[in-house]
């Protein structure tokens, strides 16, 4: 998309020719924050996020996260509506225009239910479970893995469809490590990129020869899975606590016992936790898992998200 961006009367700005009117500050992260504005031509509103570029090496990773959003057109994958890169004196500003989704994301709603007391249920997370199988399953056949799995990065769509966020981390989904300095390159990268209690065991201690592969969204995707399920991810309360995130995941989940939950659901849980990555599976074989899970009148009985 093009490059054309200006500040125009105060409070509104120009992307691609349209103007754009900020309503209200969403949210800010490290090196980025997330307004909600207005389209004007069409009275939408929209996300925008604005992410700081301090060198060269800042610009190509905002250029990229947009490259990785125009990769995909798919219902649970967030699209892009426009890019541009602003100067800001010496540094810069990408600005990446993205739909807004009034209802939040994933975390969002399992925080809404927990304070009332209440959860998910199954029929409700199977099928949140098969849309972000369905994007994630798009993500990999394009030879990329999501890497940054979590319910903070998962939006939830006006029918409570899941719509996968957040593709800075993407990267390629297989990798060859050979060698000392690319294990610990990788790991330093992970630490930075991939969410603590949603990292996958073996971006924690990377061996000096492996293949890194795409499952590592399947273990962060259990995560999710979890907190769907009991109400906060199941290495969040270590790392709350200051205990090691690394060592917990080294040790075979426990699953709780819920008379929510049946036990072909906890059995889909215990194989995505897998400690070794080479056991868990892939995505194709979990999508046609979770699909043969559905119920038999779905969009008919079950209760919408």
């Amino acid at each position: 998309m093009g490059h054309a961006l200006c500040v125009c009367s105060r409070g509104t700005v120009i992307i691609d020719n349209k103007r754009y009117l900020f309503i209200q500050k969403l949210g800010e992260g490290g090196f980025s924050y997330v307004d909600l504005v207005e389209g004007l031509h069409d009275g939408h509103f929209y996300a925008l996020k604005r992410i700081l570029c301090h060198e060269q090496q800042d610009r190509e990773e905002a250029q990229r996260e947009a490259d990785m959003h125009r990769l995909f057109h798919h219902p649970n994958i967030l699209r892009l509506v426009a890019y541009c890169l602003r100067e800001r004196g010496p540094k810069h500003e990408a600005w990446l225009l993205l739909p807004f989704f009034k209802r939040g994301t994933l975390w969002n709603e399992i925080e809404r239910l927990k304070d009332k007391g209440n959860f998910l249920t199954e029929d409700q997370i199977l099928q949140l479970l098969l849309g972000i199988c369905r994007g994630l399953e798009a993500i990999h056949a394009r030879g990329y893995a999501h890497r940054d799995l979590k319910p903070t990065n998962i939006l939830l769509g006006d029918e409570g469809q899941p719509v996968l966020m957040d593709l800075g981390s993407m990267n390629q989904a297989c990798i060859h490590v050979e060698g000392s300095r690319q294990a610990l390159a990788l790991q330093d990268w992970a630490a930075q990129r991939c969410t603590i209690s949603y990292r996958a065991p073996e971006l924690f201690s990377v061996q000096s020869h492996c293949v890194i592969d795409e499952r590592t969204d399947v273990w962060s995707l259990g995560c999710v899975l979890y907190a769907m399920m009991f109400g906060e991810g199941p290495y969040d309360m270590v790392f709350q606590k200051g205990d090691s995130v690394a060592l917990a995941v080294q040790n075979q989940l426990s699953i709780p016992q819920s008379p929510r939950h049946s036990s072909a659901l906890r059995q889909l849980l215990a194989s995505m936790m897998t400690v070794d990555p080479q056991q868990r599976p892939p995505i194709h074989l979990l999508l046609s898992q979770v699909e043969a899970l559905q119920p038999p009148a779905l969009g008919q009985h079950t209760t919408q998200i």
